[in-house]
Order: C-alpha cells, then sequence, then structure tokens
C-alpha cells in the first residue's frame, strides 16, 4: 500500500515510517495540513494516516476539505484526543477509522489491512489464486501448500497484482505502491521484482502487456465434461 502519513511529531512520524517501510509499505510523510492538501491533489493514496493536531490547517479540517472535493481515499485518525466528542467529530467529518495515541504499531498495521479491504471490496483476508496463496496479515506466501520467500517489495507487488486480477497495472501505478518520494529507484528495478516472482510462482503468472503494463489474468471457469449436455439436432 501507497501510505500518505501527516504528522507533525517528529519522533513518532519517524518510527511510523520506518515501521510501515519496514512490512513493505511505500510511506510518503508530511508535517502539516497544508502540505497534506497539496499532496491529496496531486498524488494518489491508498491509505491516508492523519493527525488532528496539525499546524497551519489542523487534521479536521483537513479531512472536510477532502472530502468537499470528492476524494474517496480512506483516512485513519490519529490523535491523542480521546473523548468520545473527539471521535464523532472525527468520524461525521469523513474519516474511516480511529486510534488514540499511544498505539501498538500491530494494531496500527492490522486496522490499514481492514481498511484497506473493506476499500477494496474484499471481505476475505486471504488471497488465493490459483495454486498461489498470499496472506497480508502473515506476510506469507505458499504456492501449491509450499511457502516461498519474497522481499518485503516483491511481496507488496504480487499483493497488488493479485487485488487487481484481470486488469493492467501500469508500470507508474505499480511503482507508487513500492515506493515513496524519498526512494532512489533505478529504471529497472520493477522488471527485476517481476523477473523474481516468476522464478517462485511461476513464470506465466504475470503477463506482461507490452507498451502498457503488468497483469493476473482471471481464471477461466472450468467445465465439468461429464455434466455437459449433449445437443441431438431433430432430423
Amino acid at each position: 500500500m501507497r501510505v500518505l502519513l501527516v504528522e507533525d511529531d517528529e519522533l513518532l512520524g519517524d518510527g511510523m515510517r520506518v515501521g510501515l517501510n519496514h512490512y513493505g509499505h511505500a510511506v510518503d510523510w508530511v508535517k502539516d495540513g497544508q502540505m497534506a492538501l497539496r499532496a491529496i491533489k496531486n498524488e494518489s493514496f491508498d491509505i491516508i494516516v492523519l493527525d488532528l493536531g496539525l499546524p497551519k490547517i489542523s487534521g479536521l479540517s483537513v479531512l472536510r476539505e477532502v472530502r468537499t472535493s470528492g476524494v474517496t481515499t480512506p483516512v485513519l485518525i490519529l490523535t491523542a484526543l480521546d473523548t468520545i466528542d473527539d471521535r464523532v467529530k472525527g468520524l461525521d467529518s469523513g474519516a474511516d477509522d480511529y486510534l488514540t495515541k499511544p498505539f501498538d504499531l500491530e494494531e496500527l498495521l492490522a486496522r490499514l489491512r481492514a481498511l484497506h479491504r473493506r476499500f477494496s471490496k474484499r471481505a476475505i483476508p486471504v488471497i488465493v489464486h490459483g495454486d498461489v496463496m498470499l496472506d497480508p496479515a502473515a506476510f506469507m506466501v505458499k504456492v501449491k501448500g509450499e511457502q516461498v520467500a519474497l522481499p518485503r517489495r516483491e511481496f507488496i507487488l504480487l499483493q497488488t497484482l493479485l487485488e487487481n486480477i484481470g486488469h493492467v497495472l501500469s508500470r507508474e501505478q505499480l511503482c507508487q505502491s513500492l515506493y515513496g518520494w524519498e526512494d532512489d529507484v533505478d529504471s529497472n528495478t520493477l522488471e527485476v521484482h517481476i523477473h523474481n516472482i516468476r522464478k517462485k510462482v511461476g513464470v506465466n503468472f504475470i503477463r506482461t502487456i507490452r507498451g502498457v503494463g503488468y497483469m493476473i489474468e482471471k481464471q477461466e471457469a472450468k467445465v465439468d465434461e461429464s455434466k455437459k449436455e449433449i445437443y441431438t439436432p431433430r432430423t
């Protein structure tokens, strides 16, 4: 997932960025409401983690402006304000979830996964396609029941493709899911990741659409030959 982190606390923000990066998420970090609005208007994110007590423009004002402009990106509010009234204001302003400080990184990750599933319209946590099973919570991939090791970026890349089965994703879209603003990316890095994934899950599992991008094709429905009706033309 590509996450926009809006947090003005240097220590907390840096810890969250490192933690989310460790679990394979691309994180772009801004430290005030004005920068947050600029980023949201000009970039595409999977999830926004938004502090309320921000410099320049408050988190609630950012949230209201974002929703008024029609942006539907899921927003998780992260704040020290934990009264019922604060929660109600945040949720009524357009937030999708609310987590109070201090918090555990594992809970934050679980909430982000749940939000991502909800907005991807995927109710089941584990993704299964053919012989491949991917479990985002356990950070695990199995092929024909055997676990295979994927580095974090290859894991996120495979997850992104599996969540968009039947749809071609451009090189730019895939790179955005893997890298933040500060990451230094070589021109052929994505192709290297795709090559490595194919070696582990199957050379034909990911299809290259030349000049467009990559995709995982939908599985064709299997027909039980024994149950096919036999048509006999009338004479």
